[in-house]
């Protein structure tokens, strides 16, 4: 499976919102939801911690959000829908690769010489991402500016972006499927993970990636139709908690026997993220309020929640490459003269915890740079800081 270890990346959603907080028909519990898992991204790509994908599995919940809101749209023309979210993630990618793909032709990367014409095929997927577009594994010096893998690093978000477009394209013949056969619709993935995300038949390359990809969080975005639909409603409580928590269980259990270097890292196991994702959602969903606002307390992070979900293309775009770019940063406070003679430990034994400091600012900075991309693919009017004030 591509999905990102700690040196890469995973998590956001394309498919954010555009209503003001508090218009009706907004639900603020899922925006909340989107919020949470964007920043458990930036925080497990800062810090490496593998218990973060336990703690809130971010990918499974964003498909599931993603699948909620899809079923949702899909009461209008399928083409039509389909060509809007498509026109949304597009853009913002497009400028992305506009950034980069030069950056890895600036740091020697010679992909004609090392793979001949065929590379020019693969490069349409930064234009049309439904494959994986190419990236050096090593680009730069190591002793650089930025080290001799962030291109793999930089690169690691589109997996999702690649994912998300399967879902997307498949999602009129699935919630057709799903209305049909609503439990053997939800749980075909299952069966599909144990196939291919376990070994059992293993297909090469990208293709084989790809698959398991779309196996592994294909019950989480299916489960975002059964939540529009309100297939739980009729289910009693206690047991659908009792069999997500049975799933989330034998989840633990598989990973239990199949740790990697990375050790309880759900990312690395497929049937384990596929599993523990599905019955985490299934709680979030069963137990989902229905808000127009914010209550109590949250209400504070209002702003908060209303600017992530409006740059949710953005920040998880440019957020691994960001983190990459607060090295050379930080790395300036030992041409201080102070801070080298008298600070310099404390600030090698706090890095990780000025990395994450710093990595907010950033992401405001390019939420104000490219963020405005995102409101013209969604023919909106560009805005520089969309957090819900008039």
């Amino acid at each position: 499976m591509t999905a990102p270890t700690a040196a890469t990346v995973p998590a956001g959603t394309p498919a954010a919102p555009t209503a003001p907080a508090g218009r009706p028909g907004r639900d603020r519990y899922l925006d909340l939801l989107r919020t949470i898992a964007l920043l458990r991204v930036v925080i497990y790509h800062i810090f490496g911690w593998a218990w973060l994908t336990i703690l809130f599995p971010s990918m499974g919940v964003m498909f599931a959000l993603a699948g909620s809101l899809m079923a949702r749209s899909l009461g209008r023309p399928a083409l039509g829908v389909v060509r809007g979210r498509i026109r949304r993630l597009l853009p913002p990618m497009w400028v992305f690769a506009l950034v980069v793909v030069p950056m890895m032709f600036a740091l020697s990367w010679q992909p004609v010489k090392e793979e001949g014409a065929w590379w020019f095929v693969k490069l349409a997927w930064y234009v049309f991402p439904v494959g994986a577009p190419p990236f050096p594994w090593s680009s730069g010096d190591q002793a650089g500016l930025l080290e001799d893998t962030w291109a793999v690093q930089a690169a690691g978000p589109l997996w999702y972006i690649r994912a998300y477009l399967w879902f997307v394209l498949a999602s009129p013949l699935l919630l057709r499927a799903f209305r049909r056969l609503p439990w053997a619709t939800l749980l075909a993935p299952l069966g599909l993970t144990a196939v291919i995300g376990t070994g059992l038949v293993t297909v090469p390359g990208e293709t084989g990636n790809a698959l398991s990809d779309f196996a592994v969080f294909g019950s989480c975005w299916i489960l975002g139709f059964a939540h529009h639909d309100g297939l739980f409603k009729d289910v009693p409580r206690y047991l659908t908690v009792s069999v997500a928590s049975i799933v989330m269980g034998f989840g633990l259990w598989w990973a239990s026997g199949h740790l990697t270097a990375d050790g309880w890292d759900l990312n690395d196991i497929p049937l384990a993220q596929a599993t523990w994702s599905l019955g985490f959602c299934v709680i979030l969903l069963q137990y989902a309020p229905s808000w127009q606002e914010l209550p109590g307390r949250l209400a504070r992070f209002d702003r908060l929640v209303t600017l992530a979900n409006n740059r949710a293309v953005t920040i998880y775009l440019w957020h691994n490459l960001l983190i990459l770019a607060t090295i050379p940063l930080l790395d300036l406070l030992w041409e201080i003269p102070y801070v080298d003679a008298h600070l310099g430990s404390a600030v090698e034994a706090g890095y990780t915890l000025l990395m994450t400091l710093l990595i907010w600012p950033l992401i405001a900075l390019m939420i104000v740079a490219v963020g405005w991309v995102e409101d013209v693919a969604a023919k909106r009017r560009p805005r520089l800081w969309p957090d819900g004030r008039r």
